[in-house]
């Protein structure tokens, strides 16, 4: 999809609703810091401290849950990084970038993979219920966004955290919707471009080998959707990509970018090889590409309730102007 050509988004405010601390950079990092550039007010509302997360490296392995379980306040920090190399979440008192929490910082806690005893807790986002869909309803009503991104309904692989995001993020705009409140004209979903992740691989495999301690994935173990499946891209330029990279290097408990960086969480350096994408991996070494393009799937339209003149609704398709 290739909207209209237009670099200004002034006045058009964009709300990204997202499970944990670095799921904002990870999923969709291009995406914001390329609408912000170009003047939308983008927010991202994190609903949980991530507390669950596995570390990178060892210096800091005793923040995890079954330690002291500190991870998540150490996370918030991250955030806050990285909020601020994007250029989104802007607080017009300190004039610097203040992270959202559903319902207040640490209201829910993460709820692990499936299966994990931490979704028996009586906070786990996935327990949140009717309260979380009011807070995300208030959070709509306030920013008044017309464009809201998430998750799809599997939560891009799983996580029940993600499919809570989902599930919470169209209930809350049926909510307002119901209730006579703001209505948001778009629901996008963030998907992860089977082919596109494929062909990064592919140009690695041309002129090397993972970083040291890195591996290739196995067939089918990235999650992600086909070609077929995605309704819109954001093409980034260099500024975006490089906003995403450190954006995804600030939260280096969880992300280990091979841009020949080290931080406090982590010295040794990793290199991506020349003529391959940037190359990153989680806990688990799997390598995988920083890719020039982020993709989305239309998870809802609501023109006639939006309030938004036909003018203004076609200006929503400049958020995926090719090549701005």
């Amino acid at each position: 999809m290739t909207g209209p050509t237009t670099d200004d988004l002034s006045g058009l405010r964009i709300l990204a609703v997202h499970a944990h601390p670095d799921d904002e950079s990870l999923w969709t990092g291009l995406s914001l810091a390329h609408w912000a550039r170009r003047g939308a007010e983008v927010t991202v509302v994190t609903c949980t401290l991530g507390e669950e997360g596995e570390v990178i490296g060892d210096r800091y392995q005793a923040l995890v849950a079954d330690r002291s379980g500190l991870l998540g306040g150490y996370r918030i920090a991250e955030l806050q990084r990285a909020l601020t190399v994007l250029g989104v979440n802007l607080d017009p008192v300190t004039d610097g970038s203040r992270p959202l929490f559903l319902g207040g910082v640490a209201r829910w806690r993460d709820s692990g993979m499936a299966g994990s005893p931490s979704a028996r807790d009586p906070r786990a986002f996935v327990r949140s219920g009717q309260e979380a869909v009011t807070a995300l309803t208030g959070i709509i009503g306030d920013k008044r966004p017309h464009v809201v991104v998430t998750y799809g309904p599997d939560g891009g692989y799983g996580h029940p955290d993600h499919v809570r995001a989902h599930e919470i993020t169209h209930a809350a705009v049926a909510q307002s919707a119901s209730g006579g409140g703001w209505v948001p004209a778009r629901v996008w979903w963030c998907v992860t471009e089977s082919e596109r992740v494929d062909a990064g691989l592919e140009a690695l495999r041309a002129v090397g080998e993972p970083p040291a301690g890195w591996r290739w994935p196995e067939v089918g173990e990235l999650a992600g959707v086909t070609t077929d499946r995605v309704d819109a891209r954001v093409y980034g330029s260099d500024v975006d990509v490089d906003a995403k990279r450190r954006a995804m290097a600030a939260h280096a408990t969880q992300l280990w970018v091979a841009d020949g960086g080290t931080s406090d969480v982590i010295d040794e350096a990793r290199t991506s090889p020349d003529g391959a994408p940037v190359l990153f991996c989680l806990s688990n070494r799997i390598v995988q590409p920083l890719l020039t393009t982020e993709s989305f799937t239309l998870g809802e339209s609501r023109d006639s309730g939006s309030g938004l003149s036909p003018a203004a609704l076609d200006r929503l398709d400049c958020l995926f102007a090719e090549g701005r």
